[in-house]
């Protein structure tokens, strides 16, 4: 990052204010846009001066592109970060700015709102089927209790959730993380659990569009690795979890929630499962294969379907995308 091109980044107002709202959460250019109250293209000629300096950083969601600080991402930023401080004294500081930074976030709330309502109506479209889905296995807290035993009192470090859904797996974590990647192929999705974690801390966590054959991430990025009712949606479990395996850190873990094997044919139609759950062996040869050391499994069998918990801790070398072995 050069100094220069980050001082002229900042001699801008409506800059300055866009560095602040991106310190409260991650927004689309639209969404920027009708906050400040300035058309999209000039708010898109300011964020691209702001990413240019290296202060801010753009991603693709469909038709959409959200802007985020660049440490929102949890990479070591020592100008981003004293950039974020200095905004926050100025705010405290400098009463014009103060006013302007209020402004914003009033509108802001307009945008949570929004998003809130759009979660709802998702919502109200499916939860028919998602109620019926419910009632043939064990209460959705019961098992997020006993996952959350499953992997200690022990910080999960750097924690991916595959098919993150409604972003429910990192609510449950954040505060045991250092930061969340919620990952999901669907953007309704995605929608939905941007909703739920909008008030979350924009370092703590980040969303990303991506499919859980080819993950968007280097080799050994992770500690944890969550799986939750995803893998039944795999027509190849096997590459699913070789992926995860690959961004999983030699001694990282992983824990997969998901079904049993069962004989409910109809849940292939209704909901697109790829798979009527899984045995345990045929999970522990999946583990295995992919260069986890399983554990053993934790079954909640208080409903028509069996919810099963697998664990595994990663083995201690890895290789990476070029091919080499590393050494864990």
């Amino acid at each position: 990052m050069r100094i220069e091109a980050t001082m002229r980044a900042l001699a801008d107002p409506t800059r300055l204010r866009i560095m602040r709202l991106l310190s409260a959460m991650e927004l689309a250019v639209g969404e920027l846009a009708q906050v400040l109250g300035q058309s999209q293209p000039r708010v898109s000629r300011h964020i691209g001066i702001l990413c240019d300096a290296g202060l801010a950083e753009r991603h693709r969601e469909g038709s959409w592109v959200f802007l985020r600080a660049a440490t929102a991402r949890g990479d070591d930023s020592p100008v981003g970060e004293a950039v974020e401080r200095l905004l926050a004294i100025a705010e405290r500081e400098d009463p014009e700015f103060a006013t302007a930074c209020e402004e914003d976030r009033r509108n802001l709330a307009t945008i949570r709102a929004a998003r809130e309502t759009s979660a709802e109506a998702y919502f109200a479209r499916h939860a028919e089927d998602w109620d019926e889905l419910r009632k043939l296995h064990s209460p959705d807290g019961k098992v997020e209790e006993r996952l959350s035993e499953a992997l200690g009192k022990a910080d999960l470090g750097q924690l991916l959730d595959i098919g993150t859904g409604t972003g429910r797996m990192a609510e449950l974590f954040a505060d045991r993380t250092e930061r969340i990647v919620a990952l999901d192929k669907s953007l309704d999705m995605l929608r939905v659990a941007r909703a739920k974690l909008q008030n979350l801390p924009s370092d703590v966590v980040e969303l990303v569009q991506g499919d859980f054959a080819s993950l968007p991430f280097a080799a050994q990025s992770f500690d944890t690795v969550l799986l939750h009712q995803v893998l039944h949606f795999a027509q190849d479990p096997s590459v699913a979890l070789t992926e995860a395996a690959r961004v999983t850190r030699p001694g990282g873990r992983i824990a997969i929630v998901d079904f049993a094997a069962h004989e409910r044919e109809e849940l292939r139609e209704r909901f697109a499962h790829a798979r009527l759950g899984f045995t345990d062996g045929a999970m522990e040869t999946l583990l295995s294969e992919a260069g986890y050391e399983p554990k053993a499994p934790i079954a909640l069998d208080d409903g028509e379907l069996v919810v099963k918990i697998w664990l595994g801790t990663r083995k201690g070398a890895v290789e990476n995308q070029a091919g080499r072995t590393i050494a864990g």
